[in-house]
């Protein structure tokens, strides 16, 4: 069955996040993406493919949710520059509770805004095995689709939680020590860090928030090399050096 034009005014209301919420929807591009999705109980509403690819997979044809579509009419619809062969539209996970165990090692994210960013810091929580993420209300939407890309599935695989970070953190408190990443901090390397904690990640312009960095127990800092001139290290960068000390450390 070919594509509507009402579904194509759908694809197009998802690049905007009002429109996801509106429609409860979001969108994933590509070839890799679109299989990381498939293979998740993620609802599927849409699938749209050129002739190429529906030749190849066969089995999903006669799916409800299926849809035909040319070559030049997918690359109007893709946010790729370079061709593209299917678009999904997937039902928004509903929100499952958070629960925070004494064992956990958790991401907390201070207004990550840049969704690149925010995709590889998903990526990388999950190559090192941290499965929870607590983001702050004025965090990058997790199902932008440039968030969906950069984290190249892993966004489908995490506990990702939107909630106030300061009320969350004074919760947890007493149970976790809270690592925050300050220019402030400790050598990194010279701490002994735990295999359970809340490790704070800042705002990529302006760090942890003052609000925030009151709450932090123990400032962590990535030395820069002597001769450095660099001034910081992006957000997404910090992050993956950090998390792979705390798995080194444990």
């Amino acid at each position: 069955m070919q594509i509507t034009k009402a579904e194509i005014k759908l694809i197009n209301a998802l690049k905007k996040s009002h429109g996801r919420k509106k429609h409860q929807a979001f969108l994933v591009e590509g070839l890799k993406m679109v299989e990381e999705l498939l293979a998740t109980p993620i609802e599927i509403l849409l699938l749209v493919a050129i002739p190429e690819w529906e030749s190849e997979n066969k089995k999903y044809i006669s799916l409800p949710f299926y849809r035909s579509i040319e070559e030049r009419e997918l690359q109007k619809l893709s946010s790729f520059t370079s061709s593209n062969q299917l678009i999904a539209v997937a039902r928004l996970p509903k929100t499952k509770p958070f629960e925070v165990l004494d064992s956990d090692l958790i991401l907390a994210l201070d207004t990550i805004q840049d969704p690149g960013n925010l995709g590889t810091i998903i990526r990388t929580a999950d190559w090192f095995g941290v499965k929870k993420i607590v983001c702050s209300k004025e965090t990058a939407d997790i199902f932008n689709m440039k968030v969906v890309q950069s984290s190249m599935g892993s966004v489908f695989r995490m506990h990702l939680y939107y909630t106030d970070l300061l009320p969350f953190l004074e919760e947890h408190s007493s149970s976790h020590t809270i690592y925050g990443s300050l220019l402030s901090g400790e050598n990194m390397y010279s701490q002994t860090l735990k295999s359970s904690g809340i490790v704070v990640i800042g705002n990529e312009s302006k760090g942890i928030s003052p609000e925030v960095q009151k709450l932090i127990s123990k400032g962590i800092y990535i030395p820069r090399a002597s001769h450095s001139k660099a001034e910081s290290l992006n957000a997404a960068i910090a992050c993956s050096v950090i998390l792979a000390e705390f798995c080194k450390s444990n």
